[in-house]
């Protein structure tokens, strides 16, 4: 039975409770849950002949089975899709746990790569699972400086400083030696008509440059329009050796899958952008678990995924990868807080106003 087909009324109350506890000890223990272990929660209050009734209900359902000859029961995929779509947790980071991370964050200052390296730390000890971070990029380049410097004879070198942070260096051979006031008169032409432009407007805007400076703005576009098409830039990770320890990654097999995720973020990024359509954009948090039946690269594991950033176009993602078998409620809360502080402090830096 597909859970989209599954309304959250299809369960009774007790049922949920049942869903739920089963969920919480199977994730702890990585055993299956009888019906003994669950009469001993003092919260449900029935007798274990109901409880296994609502065990029965719960399997026909899809969203529980019972492995091999075990009388015990483990959720399904369906039955983690059913958990993290219909019983919400309370929020899973405490005051306290918000404050010290934050804390962290203003100790970092404007230090991007330390607020990566903190949010994957964070987010690894909140899920028990390893975490991924990408450094916020812009998705179109803007012109904000150039200079050309001349260096020996035909050398000079071009350096290109983006609005976004980036500075990008190109030795160029000329035919001829030009020499630095000439540079610089070329420079500053070119400062003065393509400030703010992206790639796209670069060609339009050079069209009333001299010839020499069109040349130039010809190379700046192309290395404009490399920047562009690169994927996420530099990515953080923490938590994978602990990940490895858990007994859904003894094989081999699992070990080559988790470790593949977590070194091609760009299957990641993909995710996230086919799931934001239609979403409020940065700061949403998407789970995939086991794929979905969409993503055969995440058959055994399971991902929760959030972008975060300042306006439309500063941007980076950042997430939890694990087992199928993981603390969703702690996951889903951590990645939604440590992404919304994270497009805190690149607001503050880049400003929500990108155009």
């Amino acid at each position: 039975m597909a859970d989209e087909l599954l309304p959250p009324d299809a369960l009774t109350d007790r049922q949920r409770q049942v869903l739920r506890i089963v969920i919480e000890e199977y994730v702890e223990t990585a055993q299956p849950v009888g019906s003994a272990a669950l009469a001993a929660h003092a919260e449900l209050r029935v007798s274990p002949a109901t409880i296994r009734n609502d065990l029965a209900a719960l399997e026909k359902l899809g969203l529980l089975t019972h492995p091999h000859t075990s009388a015990g029961r483990v959720p399904t995929e369906l039955g983690f899709r059913f958990f993290v779509r219909h019983l919400p947790a309370e929020p899973s980071l405490l005051p306290v746990e918000q404050e010290a991370i934050r804390s962290q964050f203003r100790q970092a200052r404007q230090e991007v790569d330390q607020w990566l390296r903190i949010s994957t730390a964070v987010l690894a000890r909140a899920s028990h699972g390893a975490a991924l971070a990408t450094a916020p990029r812009s998705a179109r380049s803007r012109f904000k400086h150039m200079e050309l410097v001349h260096i020996h004879s035909t050398k000079v070198l071009l350096v290109l400083v983006l609005q976004e942070g980036a500075v990008k260096q190109q030795l160029l051979d000329m035919d001829e030696e030009v020499d630095q006031a000439e540079l610089s008169r070329i420079s500053n032409e070119l400062n003065a008509h393509l400030g703010g432009s992206d790639a796209a407007g670069i060609p339009l805007a050079a069209a009333r440059l001299s010839p020499f400076a069109r040349e130039v703005a010809i190379l700046v576009t192309d290395a404009m329009q490399r920047l562009d098409q690169q994927s996420s830039g530099q990515v953080f990770r923490d938590g994978l050796a602990d990940v490895l320890r858990l007994p859904e990654f003894a094989e081999g097999q699992n070990v080559r899958k988790i470790v593949q995720v977590l070194e091609q973020p760009t299957l990641l990024e993909q995710i996230a952008g086919q799931m934001a359509a239609g979403t409020a954009g940065h700061n949403t948090v998407h789970v995939v678990i086991a794929g979905d039946g969409r993503y055969d690269e995440l058959r055994d594991v399971s991902v929760v995924l959030a972008r975060y950033g300042a306006g439309d176009h500063i941007s980076g993602l950042l997430g939890v990868i694990g087992p199928v078998r993981m603390w969703y409620d702690r996951s889903i809360g951590a990645v939604r807080f440590v992404s919304g502080l994270m497009s805190e402090m690149v607001e503050d830096i880049y400003g929500s106003n990108q155009s």
